[in-house]
């Protein structure tokens, strides 16, 4: 029986993948051999894009990690970039078919496996996508997985989600996940810069997060990001924002139980009382 997808958020527009290909654990093969020129095409125009907006508005961090990615004229072959990632940090990607379940995830990431959808996004989607495609996973998720903080800092969250299932509480871990590695702000020295994939992927997001007047940007208050629900199709409202992902782990750090329990009952917790 083919594995059910999944969604986040809330959206109108239905999951899309083949997820008759995948393990029981939600991952698959690449099947590089299924990408067609333009699909590579696709690929180069979305990083020459997103690579001459980021000076200046994406962190340090992921400047620097960017160039491992490798190949930027092709989709890269998810091997390729194993080599040199699990040399650096110890992780690896893995091949999904498109949003996976809460537990799946949890467990790659406990793992230190990150998932990357392998399809990649058509021509009429060019300058936005609903949901995550290889462009959105590789380029927005894996080069900071090549800082050992924010490398172990993932793999920390995926413990964390595996016993906010027990809990009952993936709901609030995930819009925590949501507020900061998807859509996080780091203050640096001579700014506010992006670290969320899905600014750092996003040509029109990351010019919004950064300078828009009609957004909060608020320093990261975990209760309130659990407590904050989001849109997986629309430009964020709220951004929160962190001084260094050492402060990210170390907030992050503490067992959740107490704040499950303090969520419990809360106005938009979606926690039972």
């Amino acid at each position: 029986m083919a594995l059910e997808p999944h969604v986040y958020g809330a959206s109108d527009r239905p999951p899309r993948g083949d997820y008759a290909r995948a393990a029981a654990d939600y991952t698959c093969e690449q099947a590089y051999q299924l990408y067609t020129p333009a699909d590579h095409e696709t690929y180069r125009r979305l990083y020459q894009r997103q690579a001459m907006l980021l000076p200046r508005l994406a962190c340090d961090e992921f400047m620097a990690a960017l160039p491992r990615l490798g190949v930027c004229e092709r989709i890269p072959r998810f091997e390729e970039i194993n080599q040199r990632l699990y040399s650096a940090t110890g992780w690896e990607i893995v091949g999904v078919p498109g949003l996976i379940p809460e537990v799946a995830f949890f467990s790659l990431l406990a793992n230190r496996r990150f998932p990357v959808t392998d399809w990649i996004r058509r021509p009429e989607e060019f300058d936005y996508i609903v949901e995550p495609d290889v462009f959105h996973d590789l380029f927005g998720h894996v080069p900071l997985l090549f800082d050992p903080v924010f490398a172990d800092h993932m793999q920390a969250y995926g413990a964390g989600g595996l016993k906010a299932h027990r809990l009952g509480a993936c709901e609030q871990l995930s819009r925590l996940y949501w507020y900061t590695i998807e859509f996080g702000l780091i203050r640096q020295k001579d700014g506010l810069r992006a670290y969320g994939a899905g600014i750092l992927s996003s040509s029109g997001e990351l010019h919004h997060a950064i300078h828009s007047v009609d957004t909060q940007r608020l320093p990261l208050d975990i209760v309130r990001a659990m407590r904050t629900r989001y849109k997986i199709d629309s430009y964020q409202k709220t951004y929160f924002v962190i001084d260094s992902f050492q402060q990210l782990f170390d907030l992050t750090a503490p067992d959740f139980t107490p704040i499950y329990e303090q969520l419990k009952g809360m106005p938009g917790s979606g926690l039972p009382t």
